[in-house]
């Protein structure tokens, strides 16, 4: 079973805040920041950064990818279905760039590629923090 987890990007302070579902109360210390440290935030619960126009909500998708690093609508993968073959460096049968959104039912890659397939992803960026690279893909 999939952990259900929500991060939110803070249009305001531009950084991200992790565990909002758990918000309650300031004092509890549930929510964090990226480096693990207890985030400064005024919402009274977790419907204070859904329906607030200062953050932008992001749901877990109940995956890692190759490097142990959870997986958030917004990041943006690079996804590939074989490893390295060793003898060629630069071989990684079919790969793909995209960044993770929900659609339906499931968690895809630009609404083309579900991310259960393939299986090594690589998170690479999130649409906040690592606007260039969209920019690069248009």
């Amino acid at each position: 079973m999939r952990e259900i987890k929500f991060r939110a990007w803070d249009k305001v302070h531009e950084c991200y805040l992790y565990d909002v579902q758990y918000a309650y109360d300031t004092l509890s210390g549930c929510v964090k920041y990226e480096d693990g440290e207890d985030a400064d935030y005024d919402e009274e619960c977790f419907a204070g950064f859904l329906n607030n126009d200062q953050y932008v909500v992001e749901q877990y998708t109940g995956l890692h990818d190759k490097n142990g690093r959870k997986i958030y609508e917004g990041d943006i993968v690079h996804a590939y279905d074989q490893e390295p073959n060793r003898d060629e460096p630069d071989y990684r049968g079919s790969e793909a760039t995209g960044i993770v959104e929900f659609h339906g039912s499931m968690f895809m890659l630009d609404d083309d590629i579900v991310l259960d397939y393939p299986p090594i992803l690589e998170v690479i960026g999130n649409i906040f923090e690592n606007t260039e690279m969209l920019e690069a893909e248009k």
